[in-house]
C-alpha cells in the first residue's frame, strides 16, 4: 500500500512537471536574455570582467536584432493571413452554395494530405532513398 501511494505521488509529480514544461514560455526582453546568456558564459568559461562587458554588448546587439526580426516576421505573417482571408472571402462570393460546400470538402481533404512543412504529397510520389548513402 505504501509503495502504491509513493508511486501515485511520483506519477502526479512527473505529470505536473511535463505539463509545466509544455506551457507557453514567457517572452524575455533582449536585455534579460543578453544578461542571462553572458552570465552563463562567464561561469562556464571563467570570463574576466572586461570579457563579460564585451560579450554582454555583443549579446545585447544580437538579441535586439533577433527581436526586431521576430517582430517583422510576426507582422508579415499577420498581413499574409489577412490577405489570404480576404482572397477566400472573394472566392466565396463568386461560388454557389453547392460549390462552396464542395470547395470546403476539397480543402479539408488536402489539409489532411499535407506534411508538417505544408507540402502536399502522395505516397507514390515519395522518392525512395538508397540505404547506405
Amino acid at each position: 500500500m505504501k509503495k502504491w501511494i509513493v508511486g501515485a505521488a511520483l506519477l502526479v509529480f512527473i505529470s505536473l512537471q511535463v505539463a509545466a514544461q509544455q506551457g507557453k514560455r514567457e517572452q524575455t526582453n533582449p536585455e534579460d536574455w543578453a544578461k542571462r546568456a553572458t552570465e552563463k558564459m562567464a561561469t562556464e568559461l571563467q570570463l574576466s570582467e572586461e570579457q563579460k562587458s564585451q560579450i554582454l554588448s555583443l549579446n545585447l546587439d544580437q538579441a535586439k536584432k533577433r527581436q526586431a526580426e521576430m517582430e517583422r516576421e510576426r507582422t508579415e505573417r499577420r498581413a499574409r493571413a489577412k490577405e489570404m482571408k480576404a482572397h477566400q472571402e472573394k472566392i466565396k462570393e463568386i461560388l454557389t452554395e453547392e460549390q462552396r460546400i464542395k470547395w470546403v470538402e476539397i480543402k479539408q481533404e488536402r489539409r489532411g494530405q499535407r506534411r508538417p512543412g505544408g507540402q502536399i504529397h502522395q505516397q507514390s510520389e515519395m522518392p525512395l532513398r538508397k540505404r547506405g548513402s
